[in-house]
């Protein structure tokens, strides 16, 4: 891995763009991939992502492509940032601009829908010359931009290179903790989205803060029973890309997924949602994956399986929260 010289990020979405603002500071030049050629003009003549950070200058270092040849040419380090159902498409497409040995850093939070595949798995069965990292934690894009405090975590089997990452990306706002629990840490994101429509629903039907943690205290162990048995370490998910994403997303303003939630349990239909969605809300198609896991691996997970019947089957939000409520009792 190249420290401080290029970083090529590959999705112009709120994070991606972002990352491009944060890390500017810590690299020469930094290359951002927008999917669409007509937003990339757009954002790097107006020097603002006017769709996802409005009113957020991008610094000079940042220039922004729809080639991915130029973006990627002579970058050191690349951080995927492409939405789960796009990234294998998006890589495949990269693969012949990224020189063997260059560092691929995951920061989408998700499953593959047709594969199950976590991201990193993704990104070693496209690009199996790169070493791979996973970037996640408890960040809302608009904070992270503006400069306000945030920890994440940088994780890797490859231990050394969670640490090179570590130092190339760490600033006085960002705090980088390494771990080599990649799925774990990749799991905690990835299920947070779908406890956090959860949370959004019940906020939208009335309910009280109660059943909000309730349901967040759950999803935990629902999360967690999932890490472990694909792989990941239980302690993960008490840490930032556990417990601290997770709490974030269920209870702050600024999340998608706790968003469509919400109008879920006014009442509103998914698909009206979707359509008015400028952002991608992960936890819809996550959730359908997700399911599909706990099938895989026989494990419990009520939480998602109630939202699965309201976001695939149209199962009344609050006939789906009473069912859970109503479960046989158990132990904690």
């Amino acid at each position: 891995m190249a420290e401080n010289s290029r970083l090529a990020i590959l999705g112009a979405g709120s994070w991606g763009t972002a990352l491009a603002i944060v890390l500017a500071g810590k690299f020469e030049t930094i290359g951002l991939w927008a999917r669409d050629p007509e937003r990339a003009l757009e954002i790097e003549k107006l020097r603002e992502n006017r769709r996802y950070l409005p009113g957020v200058r991008l610094p000079e270092r940042v220039s922004v492509s729809n080639d991915l040849a130029t973006t990627i040419a002579d970058a050191g380090t690349i951080i995927g940032v492409v939405p789960s159902a796009y990234l294998r498409a998006v890589l495949e497409a990269a693969r012949r601009y990224v020189r063997p040995g260059t560092a691929l850093v995951s920061a989408t939070k998700g499953f593959e829908d047709a594969t199950l595949c976590r991201m990193s798995q993704v990104v070693r069965q496209t690009l199996p010359d790169s070493p791979v990292a996973v970037l996640s934690g408890p960040t809302f894009a608009k904070e992270i931009a503006a400069g306000e405090p945030a920890a994440v975590v940088i994780a890797s089997e490859q231990i050394e290179l969670a640490e090179q990452i570590q130092r190339a990306f760490a600033t006085p706002t960002l705090r980088f903790y390494t771990s080599r629990d990649v799925a774990g840490v990749e799991v905690g994101a990835a299920m947070k989205n779908v406890i956090a429509v959860g949370a959004g629903i019940c906020r939208g039907l009335g309910l009280g803060s109660n059943s909000v943690a309730a349901l967040v205290t759950r999803g935990l162990a629902e999360s967690t029973r999932l890490a472990v048995a694909m792989g990941g370490d239980a302690r993960t998910l008490s840490g930032l890309a556990g417990l601290g994403d997770l709490v974030l997303t269920a209870t702050g303003d600024l999340s998608r997924n706790r968003a469509v939630g919400v109008a879920l349990g006014r009442g509103r239909r998914l698909e009206e949602i979707l359509a008015e969605t400028t952002m991608v809300a992960e936890g819809v198609a996550t959730c359908h994956a997700a399911r599909e896991l706990g099938l895989r691996h026989r494990i419990d997970l009520p939480i998602v399986g109630k939202m699965y019947e309201v976001l695939y089957e149209e199962k009344d939000p609050r006939a789906a929260i009473r069912e859970l409520m109503e479960r046989r009792l158990t132990s904690e």
